[in-house]
């Protein structure tokens, strides 16, 4: 018999996920803007993420698939340089911070990653990669706060870091009018490390 309390799809996406100390550099310097600017919807730090393949809403059975060739994916990759660097927006809602480091590689591992999803028989819509981490959404009708706040730290550059693990990650969007979170459904580490299963 089904479970009635278990979710028939579950909304999936694959990222990597910079360490705290990377996230912490970058909160303090955005500190200013979560006060100038508190009816933006400011994603949670924890759920900071770098998306590499986002696949949408897909049926619960299906995730387990991704597993192994990810897992396989991420023993012979190696780990890639990264740091946040920079700001902008998309749509004058959205506010991004951008990424800097090893981006040739990074493109290289996002393709790869694909590729494993499809051969999986999972279908998504393949948009180009723009490595980025959302930060916050304007509300409705909100056009400057994004930006302004763009502004404000056009010039961060932080530390650079290694990023170590391939994350699955699932949401609760759809399923709650609350405030979107994330949750790793497995992460690999590159390299040839052990498993990491995710909470």
């Amino acid at each position: 018999m089904n479970d009635p309390t278990q979710p028939t799809t579950v909304r999936v996406f694959i990222a990597l996920a910079p360490p705290d100390q990377a996230k912490k550099e970058l909160a303090r310097t955005l500190r200013p803007a979560y006060d100038t600017h508190p009816h933006m919807r400011w994603n949670r730090i924890e759920d900071w993420h770098i998306t590499l393949a986002f696949l949408g809403e897909l049926p619960a059975g299906t995730v387990p698939l991704l597993g192994p060739p990810l897992a396989d994916l991420a023993a012979n990759h190696p780990p890639l340089c990264l740091a946040l660097r920079g700001s902008g927006n998309f749509d004058d809602r959205v506010l991004w911070s951008g990424i800097d480091g090893d981006l040739d590689e990074l493109h290289m591992l996002a393709a790869d990653v694909r590729t494993a999803v499809k051969n999986c028989g999972v279908a998504f819509e393949d948009r180009p990669l723009r490595p980025h981490l959302t930060l916050a959404r304007a509300r409705r009708g909100d056009r400057s706060s994004a930006g302004e706040i763009a502004e404000s730290f056009a010039g961060f550059t932080g530390h650079r870091w290694p990023a170590e693990r391939l994350h699955l990650v699932g949401s609760n969007v759809g399923r709650s009018r609350g405030p979107i979170h994330y949750r790793d459904i497995e992460a690999w580490s590159f390299g040839g490390h052990k498993n990491l299963h995710g909470s």
